[in-house]
C-alpha cells in the first residue's frame, strides 16, 4: 500500500512538472528567423538608442520657434481685484473752515478692481536676430546628430549579425573538430587491441579531444552572447539567421577605388562633420548675441488698463486709460557680465573649430582602416581559400600516410587541427569584409541601405 501510495504521488508529481512545461511552452515569446535587412529595419524601429535620438532631434527643433517667438507680438492680460478696508483720520474743521484742534475718524470696507490689457511688438533687438540664427545652427546641429546614429546603426546592426554568425561557424568547426577526434581516438583504442597501435596515439587522441570538450563550451558561451548581443538591438528572440552564401559573396574593390575620393566624399558627406560645423555657426551667432548685449533695444507698447475704486484717495472713482508708447532700454553697465559672456562665447568658438579640425584628421584615418579593410580584404579571402584547399589536401594526404605507415597519428591530428584554423580565419575574413563596406559607406554619409541590401543579396534562405 505504501509503495502504490509513493508510486501515485510520483506520477501527480511527474505530470504536474510536464503540465507546467507545456504551459510554459506555450506562453514563451516567439523566437523569429532573420536576415540582414530585416534585423535593420526591426533595429530602426525598436532599439531604444535610436529612439531617444528621434526624440533628441525632435526637443532640438523646437529651439527655432521658441527662439523666433521673441521678436513676435506678445500679449497679456492682468486682472486684479482686492478688499480693501480703509481707517482714514483728518483734523475737523468749523464752519469757517478753521481747525477745531479735534480729529475727525471715518472707516470704510470697499472692493477695488484692476483690468489691463497689454500688447508689446519687438522692434529693434540686434541679439534676440544673433539667437534666431544660433538655434538654427543647433537645429541643424541635432538633425546631423539623428544622421550620424542612423548611420552608425546600420555598423552596429551588421556587426553584431556577423558577429553571431562567426560565432555559429566556430562552434560548426569545433564540433567536426570534435567528431574527428572521436572517431581518431576511436581508431586509435581499436589499433591498439588490435596490437598494430600505441598507447601514445590514444592518449594524444584524448587530449585533443578534451580540449575540443572545453572549445565547446567556450564556442556555445559566445554564441549565446552574440545573439543576445543582436537581440538588443532588435528587440525579439531569434531563432536563426540567415547564414553567409559564398557562392553567392561577391568580392568587390570599392566604388570608386581611391583612398582620396573616400576622404574627399567622408569630409563632404559626413554626419558628424556636419554637426561639428553646426555647432561652430551656433558659437558664432553666441559671440554675436552676447556683443549684441552692449546695444540698445527698442519696443513699441500698446496698453487699455481700467480701474474700479482703486485710488485710496477718491475710493468711488473709475478710471479707464489707454496708451500708445515707445519703451527704449539703453544698457549702460552691467559689472562686466556683457564682456564675460563674449570672452565665453569666443573661447567655445574655438574648441568647436579645434574639435572639428581634430575629427578631420581622425576621420581621414578611420576611412583609410575601412578602405583598406574592402581592399586588402578581398586578396586576404582569397589567399585564405587557396590556404583551405591547400590544408585539406593535407589532412588527406596524412591519412593516407598514416595507413602507409609513413605517417603517425600526431601528424594528422596537427593537420586537422591547421585545416581547422584555416578555415575559421578565412570565415572571420569574410565576415571583417563585410563590416568594412557597411563601416566605410557609414563614414562617407552615403545612403544607408544601399549596402546593407547588397550584402543582403548575398545571404542564403
Amino acid at each position: 500500500m505504501a509503495a502504490a501510495n509513493r508510486w501515485t504521488c510520483m506520477r501527480g508529481l511527474a505530470l504536474r512538472r510536464s503540465a507546467l512545461a507545456l504551459a510554459l511552452a506555450l506562453f514563451a515569446a516567439p523566437a523569429w528567423s532573420l536576415d540582414l535587412m530585416q534585423a535593420y529595419e526591426a533595429a530602426l524601429a525598436q532599439d531604444a538608442n535610436i529612439r531617444a535620438s528621434r526624440a533628441a532631434a525632435k526637443a532640438g527643433r523646437e529651439q527655432l520657434p521658441q527662439a523666433q517667438a521673441q521678436l513676435r507680438p506678445n500679449i497679456s492680460a492682468n486682472l486684479t481685484r482686492s478688499k480693501n478696508w480703509l481707517d482714514r483720520t483728518e483734523p475737523q474743521l468749523s464752519i469757517f473752515g478753521q481747525p477745531t484742534g479735534r480729529e475727525v475718524s471715518s472707516s470704510l470696507d470697499y472692493l477695488s478692481s484692476n483690468y489691463a490689457l497689454t500688447l508689446r511688438q519687438p522692434l529693434y533687438r540686434p541679439q534676440q536676430h544673433a539667437l534666431i540664427d544660433q538655434a538654427q545652427a543647433k537645429v541643424d546641429d541635432a538633425e546631423a546628430v539623428l544622421e550620424r546614429d542612423l548611420q552608425q546603426l546600420g555598423v552596429k546592426v551588421g556587426t553584431a549579425y556577423f558577429e553571431a554568425l562567426l560565432a555559429d561557424d566556430q562552434l560548426a568547426l569545433v564540433l567536426s573538430q570534435k567528431a574527428s577526434y572521436t572517431t581518431q581516438l576511436d581508431a586509435a583504442q581499436k589499433a591498439l587491441a588490435g596490437g598494430s597501435g600505441t598507447r601514445t596515439d590514444i592518449d594524444e587522441a584524448q587530449a585533443r579531444l578534451d580540449m575540443a570538450l572545453a572549445q565547446e563550451l567556450e564556442a556555445r558561451q559566445h554564441q549565446d552572447y552574440t545573439r543576445r548581443q543582436l537581440q538588443l538591438l532588435v528587440n525579439q528572440p531569434l531563432d536563426r539567421l540567415a547564414p553567409l552564401d559564398v557562392v553567392r559573396l561577391q568580392l568587390q574593390p570599392p566604388d570608386p577605388n581611391r583612398i582620396e575620393d573616400w576622404t574627399a566624399r567622408a569630409e563632404q558627406g559626413s554626419p558628424e562633420i556636419h554637426a561639428l560645423k553646426a555647432r561652430i555657426e551656433a558659437a558664432r551667432h553666441e559671440v554675436a548675441a552676447a556683443q549684441a548685449g552692449h546695444y540698445p533695444t527698442l519696443d513699441a507698447v500698446l496698453q487699455w488698463s481700467k480701474s474700479d475704486r482703486d485710488n485710496l484717495t477718491s475710493p468711488s472713482s473709475r478710471y479707464t486709460n489707454k496708451a500708445l508708447g515707445l519703451v527704449l532700454r539703453v544698457p549702460i553697465y552691467a559689472g562686466g557680465y556683457v564682456d564675460s559672456t563674449v570672452r565665453q562665447a569666443l573661447a567655445e568658438q574655438e574648441q568647436a573649430e579645434e574639435a572639428l579640425e581634430a575629427l578631420r584628421r581622425e576621420l581621414g584615418l578611420r576611412v583609410h582602416k575601412e578602405f583598406r579593410g574592402v581592399t586588402e580584404g578581398v586578396l586576404r579571402i582569397r589567399a585564405l581559400e587557396q590556404a583551405v584547399r591547400s590544408a585539406e589536401q593535407l589532412v588527406l594526404s596524412n591519412r593516407r600516410s598514416l595507413q602507409a605507415g609513413s605517417r603517425t597519428l600526431v601528424d594528422v591530428l596537427n593537420a586537422e587541427q591547421h585545416r581547422v584554423e584555416t578555415q575559421r580565419d578565412l570565415a572571420q575574413a569574410r565576415y571583417l569584409y563585410l563590416v568594412s563596406r557597411i563601416r566605410l559607406q557609414a563614414l562617407a554619409g552615403g545612403e544607408k541601405t544601399g549596402t546593407i541590401e547588397e550584402i543582403n543579396a548575398w545571404l542564403g534562405p
